[in-house]
């Protein structure tokens, strides 16, 4: 017993560990069971009650996959070809048969349409300088530029979609690249077809607005707060967060740097401060008066009710809106906090006026910058808004989520201009793509639409749980019947095993999927395998007149090699399948992987600590069938 009592306390902590990992999806669950029974206001009310128990559940949860729960997969194109077309810089009769082969080729060739072209350009024995770059530009440099501008559409594609995603609200989005030119955009819980698609095609709205005044922005705010605190139209007592006090401390320094009157909050309660200043307990005006504002992640979805309110609106003055910033500005005690601005309504410019943006690093103070240029109309348009606005600040909108608002330092002629204030060359790049953006060159077109039903998700839910449950009833019968006190022993790991794999996928968030209960289901024979290797070996044992405890470890010491190579052996295969393999393929992988695992410490260390303490406590009926 003793000299088990190291691995006796490993077990008991793991199964601790995967407990706890699983609670959330419990908590969870039932949330959404008690939602579901309530209608109207009721339901309502109950999810701003607990709407930060519900947040955090739903977020620490097993993921279920699209095809378990119900949504849209969408497979879209990226047109190389409309960009490689745009690029020319002249185009005749030969260049568009050309363009027009490599279009039918591409239908069924694996190459890219950049590989493709290239090749009918060799096969016509026609150099790519004669419609692009300059005439002693050789045909690799000239295919390292249409690569790259390739990649970059590719980007930018990418970064609108996953913008447009986030702002439509889908709850746990998957966006890849596949290929050289398609994206695979998978959205859980979506049903309606056609705002997918206008969201996902639609042309990409690149504007560039003017900040309101900070003073303004502010007093709006306090109007806005003033509003909400007389007519008892602030937040909930749930809203109190685990950063309660920090929040409470901004709020009161922003209050007290923008409104003398209200020094006599120092001596007040948090509760009392969140009561009589509702909308400045959640938005934190920057301390240095630029203007923006900050919120954190888990009060931005209230901050969007109280701003959509009728009365509220029009409390803002008619040529100024609130804009989210696109990613966190910092994070403090594990929140992210988004920059809330105020801009003004109309836009200045749009991107339509851009030709082009480039990410680099300026060699006078080694600092990444973005180059912008535009067109003849934008230049001189782009003169006169920057000539009358200097020192103030000008947002970079796209889709109504601002990526940047860098102050107007001087007037810009010419067209071409320069953006600091990048943390790194990686947020440059983003710029440049955010800034190319709004003309789109590479058009995006969807191929192939598939939608998975609430009702079929909720199909393969219980033919997946049946199916698991079957094997799970018939192992479990079998071991007991034909190993008796064994099989008994093994049933107990077998559940621990598949308590291991559920724990692990919700700790590393992976993706509940159907292909993923198969895999679970496969490491179930797995590690029913492993214990009909130890306890074959152990009857052999028993059989050539060994003692009981000699026969166990005997049995277990000969058998451990075989089970070794049979589940590493899988395990890698697992691996490859996860590498080399996409959707469904890489979900049955995964669990696979985590079953071969859990199944080494289940079918090995429980079974045989358990045994070993049965013998330590003086029990000889241990029966092997």
């Amino acid at each position: 017993m003793k000299k088990n009592r190291g691995k006796i306390f490993l077990i008991i902590a793991t199964i601790a560990m995967s407990i706890y990992s699983l609670y959330p999806t419990y908590v969870s669950n039932s949330f959404d069971k008690e939602i579901s029974n309530l209608s109207g206001n009721d339901s309502l009310k109950y999810v701003e009650e607990n709407e930060e128990a519900i947040r955090e559940a739903k977020n620490s949860r097993l993921k279920i996959g699209l095809d378990l729960q119900g949504g849209m997969r969408v497979v879209l194109e990226v047109e190389i070809s409309k960009l490689i077309e745009d690029m020319a810089k002249n185009k005749d009769d030969q260049f568009y048969s050309i363009l027009n082969e490599v279009k039918e080729e591409s239908k069924t060739s694996e190459l890219s349409i950049i590989d493709l072209f290239t090749q009918n350009f060799q096969k016509n024995n026609l150099r790519l300088s004669r419609y692009y770059g300059s005439l002693r530009d050789e045909n690799d440099v000239i295919v390292d530029k249409l690569n790259s501008e390739s990649e970059k559409a590719i980007d930018r594609a990418i970064e609108i979609i996953r913008n447009r995603v986030d702002q439509y609200g889908v709850s746990e989005p998957s966006i890849q690249k596949q290929g050289s030119r398609r994206i695979i955009v998978e959205l859980p819980g979506v049903s309606k077809e056609n705002e997918v698609r206008q969201l996902l095609q639609g042309t990409a709205l690149l504007e560039f607005k003017l900040m309101k005044d900070p003073e303004i922005v502010y007093k709006t705010m306090q109007v806005i707060d003033t509003y909400l605190a007389k007519n008892n139209n602030g937040i909930s007592d749930s809203t109190i967060t685990k950063s309660g006090k920090e929040k409470t401390s901004n709020t009161l320094e922003s209050l007290t740097s923008n409104d003398t009157s209200t020094a006599s909050l120092a001596d007040k309660s948090p509760e009392q401060i969140r009561k009589e200043h509702p909308f400045l307990y959640l938005v934190r005006p920057n301390q240095e008066g630029t203007g923006d504002s900050y919120v954190s992640e888990n009060d931005k979805e209230k901050v969007d009710r109280i701003l959509s309110q009728e009365a509220i609106q029009q409390l803002i003055p008619s040529d100024m809106a609130f804009y989210w910033t696109s990613k966190q500005m910092f994070i403090s005690e594990g929140i992210k906090y988004f920059g809330l601005l105020g801009l003004k309504k109309n836009a200045e410019l749009t991107g339509a006026v851009v030709e082009d943006a480039k990410a680099t690093i300026d060699p006078d103070f080694n600092q990444p910058i973005v180059t912008m240029e535009m067109n003849s109309e934008g230049s001189r348009e782009w003169a006169r808004i920057t000539g009358a606005n200097l020192k103030k600040r000008m947002a970079i909108v796209l889709d109504n989520a601002v990526f940047s608002a860098p102050v107007i330092q001087s007037k810009i002629t010419g067209g071409r201009s320069q953006i600091e204030g990048m943390e790194n060359i990686d947020e440059a790049r983003l710029l440049e793509i955010i800034l190319k953006a709004g003309a789109l060159p590479a058009p995006v077109e969807i191929i192939e639409q598939r939608s998975v039903g609430p009702t079929l998700g909720e199909d393969s839910i219980k033919a997946g749980i049946n199916s698991f449950i079957l094997a799970l009833i018939v192992v479990i019968l079998f071991m007991i019947m034909y190993y008796r006190t064994g099989g008994f022993v093994a049933n107990i790991s077998l559940l621990i095993n598949t308590l291991f794999i559920f724990a692990v996928l919700t700790a590393f968030k992976g993706t509940l999927t159907l292909p993923g209960i198969a895999g679970i289901v496969l490491s179930i024979g797995m590690a029913v395998d492993a214990n009909v290797l130890i306890y074959e070996r152990i009857r052999e044992e028993l059989a050539s007149g060994k003692s009981l405890r000699v026969a166990i470890e005997t049995g277990y010491a000969k058998a451990f090699s075989a089970i070794f190579d049979s589940n590493i052996t899988t395990f890698f295969s697992g691996l490859i399948l996860y590498q080399f393999g996409t959707g469904p393929i890489q979900g049955f992988a995964l669990t696979l992987i985590m079953g071969v695992s859990a199944n080494l410490f289940t079918a090995i260390t429980i079974t045989k600590v358990t045994f070993q303490t049965l013998l330590d406590r003086g029990t000889s009926k241990i029966n092997f069938g």
